[in-house]
């Protein structure tokens, strides 16, 4: 069989995970990595050997781009790989409306261009939005709680630090029960920069306004940096007509590692689907696994 060929786009946090689970999975091969042109030349010693480009034309034939790079650079990448034909895999991490829209811009752009478009395939919104739609079915009446953490949020952490004024920041989420979160923010300011003006900054962006956000300066982000997070989904609900329902769900995870492993299991996905976008409970969740269907079967159900 031939190898799905995968390029990742952007070498962070979640993009060195990226490239260690397209490598190790048995149907992917890694045609390269595309990177921002002030980025080359300084290859890390783990990408020796591995073509490192800065237009994805120069890799020759890619069948899914894995992206990334920050939520809020996700559509115009996004949508820029897809009119090329090339399917995209992405983690963008924004709920709700935002959400919605980017699925509405990316599924016609795939159509008109034969391409297959995964979005928001990391855990949250991703696999965890696949726990939350089986418990939905298990007990259609009811609430469904999300905790998030106590652990460091990577979408937040890069909103903050774009933010004028900061050298670098750590935005950590501590859940407080039935859904509701503290954000607690560490930023190391740069020279001339005030945190008061740095706070007002971070507090009125969408990313935080929700939340309870506090933003403490502290003199090194390093040494508080830990890429561990978790969830715990909780539902209560009604089967039928039966009442007391209780379900619930709890991983403690390595964050920008799980992220990128459900991407590369979503890029997989994409070459099952026919042209458009998609979010992850929108497909069959035998698509995400490598090997045949029938073997698949008989060894899960």
């Amino acid at each position: 069989m031939e190898k799905i060929k995968v390029a990742i786009v952007g070498y962070g946090n979640i993009g060195k995970f990226a490239v260690e689970a397209v490598q190790e999975a048995p149907d992917m091969e890694l045609v390269g990595i595309v990177r921002r042109v002030s980025s080359l030349g300084k290859t890390p010693i783990e990408l020796t050997g591995i073509k490192i480009v800065s237009n994805i034309d120069e890799l020759g034939k890619v069948d899914v781009a894995i992206l990334c790079g920050p939520t809020r650079s996700i559509p115009e990448t996004a949508l820029a790989l897809i009119q090329k034909g090339i399917c995209t895999v992405d983690s963008f991490d924004i709920h709700g409306q935002e959400l919605w829209n980017l699925r509405q811009l990316l599924d016609k752009a795939g159509k008109e261009h034969n391409a297959v478009s995964i979005i928001s395939a990391g855990w949250d919104p991703g696999s965890d939005s696949v726990i939350r739609t089986l418990m939905l079915a298990m007990a259609p009446k009811g609430i469904t709680y999300t905790n998030f953490g106590p652990g460091m949020s990577m979408g937040h952490s890069v909103v903050a630090r774009s933010k004028e004024g900061v050298k670098n920041a750590l935005s950590m989420t501590i859940p407080l029960g039935t859904g509701v979160h503290r954000r607690m923010v560490y930023v190391e300011l740069a020279e001339g920069a005030t945190l008061e003006n740095v706070t007002k900054a971070i507090k009125v962006d969408s990313y935080f306004s929700k939340d309870e956000t506090h933003v403490i300066e502290v003199p090194s982000v390093d040494v508080l940096q830990d890429m561990g997070h978790g969830a715990f989904i909780e539902r209560k609900g009604v089967s039928g007509k039966t009442q007391n329902q209780l379900f619930g769900f709890r991983m403690k995870v390595n964050n920008p590692a799980l992220t990128a492993q459900v991407m590369c299991s979503c890029a997989r996905a994409a070459k099952r689907q026919l042209p458009g976008a998609y979010t992850m409970p929108e497909i069959a969740p035998m698509d995400y696994l490598p090997g045949d269907k029938e073997a698949l079967v008989k060894l899960l159900v």
